[in-house]
């Protein structure tokens, strides 16, 4: 049932791209029409750049097609695309496994990515798989992230641990590890902040969490999971890069790929930083968070 909603799910994920599929299309259709394959070629590095895949991997796919494309066969043309972005992502396709219990999971992001609404649908996916699934809520400046995830907590049958707000993100990670041990928990959701404005601060944070968990549990966090919103385009690009060099961020889940958002920021992602993208968001539902397929994802991409 579970892998059956997720198929679903992706099916649309076409649907949810139309603004972006649309362009491309128009695009490449007019590659049939008399126009000469340097101004084909130009059109298409716009588009692509205007989808969010970035200046030098549309540069990248352009010099490719310039390469390999001669005639006019506009489905050929859409499958030497469709492959072209499927070999940048597939080298990014690389599902989380939970190798150890307990498996302790770090969710980072920035403050209104989706970081909080991502932890209930990830402990939603993980108790559907029988999973003694733990919430932990780092998140104890921003006001009503506590209770936001108390109620993904009654929602998915998941405990939480929390402290008052403003209590020290440090002692709620102790709090986590030692509950997830005493409850045999096979996973720990651990929400964190993200307030990139006080980003010295923040990262500090983040790091003693990070020391704070390893002391109780062995190699804690085994998962250092980024949100990213794939509706703010290059800006989600530089968020990964300042985590990751902050942290080291091990894999990526985005958020908001409807109508809003462009898409091709996944392939700017995996191309620039090679970090495994594990999951994206379809939709608003809990049901609507898929472990990301490379192949499906270009295949409704172009």
């Amino acid at each position: 049932m579970v892998f059956g909603r997720m198929k679903a799910g992706i099916a649309g994920l076409r649907a949810k791209l139309t603004r972006t599929n649309s362009a491309i299309t128009e695009c490449v259709e007019g590659a049939g029409k008399a126009i000469s394959k340097e101004e084909f070629l130009e059109n298409l590095e716009e588009t692509l750049i205007t989808a969010d895949i970035g200046v030098s991997t549309s540069l990248e796919i352009v010099e490719k097609l310039r390469r390999t494309y001669n005639g006019r066969d506009v489905e050929k043309l859409k499958s030497t695309l469709r492959d072209s972005i499927f070999d940048i992502l597939v080298t990014v396709e690389k599902p989380l496994k939970i190798y150890r219990s307990p498996f302790v999971i770090m969710v980072l992001g920035v403050n209104g990515v989706g970081k909080t609404t991502t932890i209930g649908k990830l402990a939603s996916f993980y108790k559907a798989q029988s999973k003694n699934v733990l919430l932990a809520a780092g998140d104890t400046f921003r006001a009503a992230a506590v209770e936001q995830l108390e109620l993904w907590g009654k929602r998915t049958g998941c405990a939480v641990i929390r402290q008052a707000q403003g209590g020290d993100p440090g002692a709620v990670a102790f709090d986590a590890m030692r509950a997830a041990i005493g409850r045999y928990a096979n996973i720990v959701l651990l929400d964190t902040a993200g307030r990139l404005h006080t980003k010295s601060n923040l990262m500090e944070e983040l790091k003693k969490v990070k020391r704070v968990a390893s002391r109780e549990i062995p190699d804690a966090p085994h998962e250092n999971l980024l949100v990213l919103d794939a509706s703010t385009g290059q800006n989600a690009l530089n968020q990964a890069r300042i985590f990751n060099e902050a942290v080291g961020v091990t894999g990526i889940v985005l958020t908001k790929l409807d109508g809003t958002a462009k898409g091709g920021i996944i392939v700017s992602i995996a191309k620039e930083l090679k970090i495994p993208i594990r999951f994206i968001g379809v939709g608003e539902g809990v049901e609507d968070l898929k472990p990301f397929d490379a192949r499906e994802f270009a295949d409704a991409f172009i």
